[in-house]
């Protein structure tokens, strides 16, 4: 009996014992982590992105999250193996698949396209340049195919892309006719002044202008059609209107002489020629993917009138996925016929930069440059230079500037292929805008 009453006190309180055993130790894990630096700097910068505390050789998805101002989401993901001490680093190891491959550091920042759930075809450009942008960088397990529900998160960092150094002012301008904003950098100055435009999205869109006074230059963001008062559509300009700007930036008691400095892209590039070659004002112009002769609105200057080529819709083609070519549709600025649009460039006194990707397809930019070129040649000028880029599309921007093949085009509601290749084009992004930097250095001061 005595053993008995043993037995059951000692299988009574085995499951307490069992309580207070301590439990085995988990098998050992390091902890994830990634760390993208600066956490918060310049859009136009580079950032250095690692990952710790994985396996060797451990598959993993980073991803990049961001939202526009409208709320918009778009994301980005590529695959990596860890190396043998379970760490990764963007600068050095190779993405071996997602939306690029190859060794990029910037390849989430550039590769973010509209999510699934989005519409498609929106870029991400910074609408206000006194927020910035900010980017959730996520380490998942595994490789998940773009598209794909990810693995489980194991890491985590925000990154937040800034449009201006603290100190850059920016003033909204109201000035006789001119619209825009004028971007100050810090510091007394002087500085080199410089008008910056786009094309025919219209409006008036800043970001460039804000990082280029952050390195430097008194910026003048200029809208010209679709913006406050000025007119609702391109339907035709008056060169008199960007003379006016011009000669405000040229007199600003912050901005250097004797000339100031144009950057357009598309429309605006074309514009900017016609500035240089019109305007005593301008003496040195960034023209990117522009046409070499006056398109689509007229140009009035005083009693001269450039009529603007025009482009056939018939030679618009349109893809299977509703997706508008208009490579072929602009009237050919060598016909005969149309020498009439042509903007006499060889009467400009000032410098010429010419950007273009030989990938674009919105229209034959690689073509256009090549006809100034030889415009400038034939009357024994050597006053430009080219900057030409395989595999780049049309809107080459600053660096790290998402890619966006095909676009909503603002003026007619459907989406309008833009050519390009994403790593090619960012590649041209990043190199082209130091080069536009020491040009406009070289010859504003």
């Amino acid at each position: 009996a005595v053993m008995w009453r043993a037995v059951a006190a000692a299988a009574a309180s085995a499951p307490a014992r069992a309580l207070c055993r301590a439990p085995p130790p988990p098998p050992r894990r390091w902890a994830v982590s990634v760390a993208v630096s600066p956490a918060a700097g310049l859009a136009d910068e580079q950032v250095e992105t690692r990952v710790a505390g994985l396996g060797p050789g451990q598959p993993v998805t980073l991803r990049a999250v961001a939202a526009d101002e409208r709320g918009c989401l778009f994301q980005s993901c590529a695959h990596y193996r860890a190396d043998s001490r379970g760490e990764l680093h963007l600068g050095t190891d190779a993405s071996h698949g997602g939306d690029y491959t190859g060794v990029e550091p910037m390849g989430l920042f550039w590769s973010l396209a509209p999510a699934g759930m989005e519409r498609p075809y929106q870029r991400l450009v910074p609408r206000s340049t006194g927020t910035p942008m900010k980017v959730e960088v996520l380490v998942h397990q595994g490789h998940s195919l773009p598209g794909a529900i990810p693995g489980p998160v194991v890491a985590k960092a925000e990154v937040e892309r800034w449009f201006t150094a603290p100190g850059v002012r920016r003033i909204r301008l109201k000035e006789g006719g001119v619209r825009g904003s004028l971007f100050l950098p810090p510091g007394d100055g002087p500085f080199p002044g410089v008008i910056d435009m786009y094309g025919d999205e219209g409006g008036l869109i800043e970001f460039r202008s804000s990082l280029l006074a952050t390195r430097g230059f008194a910026a003048l963001s200029l809208p010209y059609f679709d913006f406050e008062d000025l007119p609702k559509v391109m339907k035709e300009f008056k060169l008199e209107y960007f003379e006016e700007a011009a000669r405000f930036l040229r007199r600003h008691p912050k901005v250097k002489g004797p000339g100031v400095g144009v950057i357009g892209t598309g429309k605006g590039a074309e514009l900017a020629l016609s500035m240089i070659t019109f305007l005593p004002e301008v003496v040195a112009a960034v023209c990117i993917s522009g046409c070499s002769s006056n398109t689509v609105a007229d140009l009035h200057y005083g009693e001269m009138t450039l009529p603007g080529l025009r482009f056939d819709i018939n030679k618009v083609s349109v893809s299977d996925a509703g997706v508008f070519d208009t490579f072929e549709a602009l009237d050919d600025p060598r016909n005969p016929a149309n020498s009439p649009c042509t903007i006499p460039i060889e009467k400009a006194e000032g410098h010429f930069l010419l950007v273009v990707g030989e990938g674009d397809r919105m229209w034959k930019s690689s073509l256009y440059a090549e006809l100034v070129i030889g415009r400038l040649r034939q009357h024994g000028k050597e006053n430009f230079e080219l900057l030409s880029y395989p595999g780049a599309g049309h809107r080459i921007d600053p660096p790290s500037t998402p890619f966006c093949q095909v676009a909503m085009d603002r003026v007619l509601g459907v989406p309008v292929l833009g050519g390009g290749e994403s790593k090619a084009h960012a590649h041209a992004q990043e190199h082209s805008w130091g080069k536009i930097q020491e040009f406009l250095h070289l010859h504003l001061g």
